[in-house]
């Protein structure tokens, strides 16, 4: 799920600076159209979509089986997830655009794509490092969902949610294979939270003491 976080943030990145430091009827458009998208219910959609979606991707030669089912997954959660780094990125940018640096580069004669790549990209890592390292436990738990309803990698491949569904045939006479994995995907997925928080902890200069 690297890839598809990747994708999100690029897209998002993308998205949120343009709508950021432009603004107007720019701004307006990009937020629409992020509004269409989050009034979608995403989880359903994907569901609906699952087998058509591989079907087609499969026809088109563009992959195959387990192939299809992670190039359908990362396109689709890029899709509804570009939205939310969106606004945050979008909110810096705001809040960046009028700091003095930003102005002196205007007064200077700076074009906007040297005051976008030199002054403002640079400034909006930190945050976006932290979003990132909180969302990929959200990509990760989204993948082990949809292999459990069967719906993402499937034999031969192996995932969490796939060895999940796999162990609920045999919770009543072998209930430590339920709770091995089951456990392990939580402590995978605590343990990239923590990293978040130790993130934003370390590059928000509001928390050094």
């Amino acid at each position: 799920m690297i890839v598809s976080t990747t994708l999100t943030l690029f897209v998002g990145m993308i998205a949120g600076v343009v709508g950021g430091f432009f603004g107007g009827k720019v701004d307006n458009a990009i937020g629409r159209y992020g509004d269409f998208i989050l009034a979608f219910p995403s989880f359903f959609m994907i569901v609906a979509l699952a087998d058509p979606a591989v079907d087609r991707i499969q026809r088109a030669g563009l992959a195959q089986d387990n192939g299809a089912r992670v190039l359908f997954l990362i396109v689709i959660l890029s899709f509804f997830g570009w939205v939310y780094f969106a606004r945050l990125i979008r909110s810096q940018v705001l809040s960046l655009r009028e700091r003095d640096f930003i102005t002196a580069a205007q007064a200077l004669g700076s074009s906007k794509a040297r005051i976008i790549f030199k002054e403002l990209i640079p400034n909006i890592w930190a945050p976006v490092i932290v979003v990132v390292s909180l969302s990929l436990p959200g990509y990760l738990t989204a993948e082990a969902v949809f292999s459990f309803l069967g719906i993402g990698i499937q034999p031969p491949g192996y995932t969490w949610g796939l060895l999940i569904a796999k162990s609920t045939r045999f919770v009543m006479a072998m209930p430590t294979f339920f709770m091995i994995t089951t456990v392990t995907l939580v402590m995978v997925v605590l343990a990239f939270n923590l990293l978040g928080d130790a993130l934003r902890d370390a590059l928000d200069p509001r928390n050094g003491k």
